[in-house]
């Protein structure tokens, strides 16, 4: 399979050291995608989870090796770190092995238009004044990923597609997170639309898309736990959401 070349990549949510991250996934990912700009767009190593449990296999350590590799060879890599890694937003503007921490950052398109870079977790009233709920939230999340291990195992003996994700058919069917998201959307959305900008780009909630809402653009990552999902620019300016799976590109 030929590699993919993009102006920018962002991805989001990789949750390096938990159990949740599918790293051979991503490391498939980072081995037939190149781009000019990376951006890591927060919970991209999982302190919560190293911190209740040590967690880091030898694939973890390849993805970070992989990355500080692509900026050794001049992929200009930003850390925008998110609340998962939030002690890393300490080193706002420091360089480590020619990556750079910024708390966030105005990304400029080909076609001249302005993204704001965040985690997204700024915008969570949850996340914000209610720490407790968040992490107690991110246990029961763990729970379900863990479900769907076994879940997948069964689907794919018993000749089932096993590319399923529990946690997002969970997530869609109970109407207060289905709620949660569209309110995290709205409170980005009309926080950020007077300030000059053309859009934002962020992640948090697990959940990718690329909408417009009131001339403003909402663009979210995704995640590399259930959906693995990007966001790309192309040398056109032209931003695409794609869905990663072992050598199979599924555009969306």
């Amino acid at each position: 399979m030929n590699t993919s070349n993009y102006r920018t990549i962002w991805i989001s949510d990789l949750h390096i050291g938990s159990t949740q991250c599918q790293a051979d996934v991503l490391l498939d990912f980072l081995k037939y995608n190149d781009s000019e700009k990376l951006y890591l767009v927060g919970d991209i190593i999982d302190f919560w989870s190293l911190s209740k449990k040590m967690y880091w296999p030898k694939t973890h350590n390849t993805i970070i090796q992989k990355l500080l590799r692509k900026a050794r060879q001049g992929t200009h890599i930003i850390y925008i770190p998110g609340n998962h890694d939030e002690n890393v937003r300490e080193y706002d503007s420091y360089v480590f092995g020619d990556i750079v921490v910024k708390n966030s950052d105005i990304h400029t398109t080909a076609q001249g238009k302005h993204f704001l870079i965040v985690h997204g977790d700024e915008y969570d009233m949850v996340a914000r004044h209610h720490r407790w709920l968040a992490q107690l939230g991110s246990v029961g999340y763990d729970w379900l990923i863990e479900i769907n291990r076994f879940l997948r195992l069964v689907r794919r003996i018993i000749g089932m597609q096993s590319h399923f994700s529990l946690a997002a058919f969970v997530k869609f069917k109970v109407k207060n997170v289905v709620q949660f998201m569209s309110d995290y959307e709205q409170s980005i959305v009309y926080t950020l639309k007077d300030q000059n900008l053309n859009g934002v780009i962020c992640g948090h909630i697990h959940h990718a898309e690329i909408k417009s809402i009131d001339n403003f653009l909402y663009v979210n990552t995704g995640d590399f736990v259930e959906s693995c999902t990007a966001i790309v620019e192309h040398f056109n300016g032209e931003l695409e959401l794609i869905r990663w799976k072992k050598q199979e590109l599924v555009t969306v």
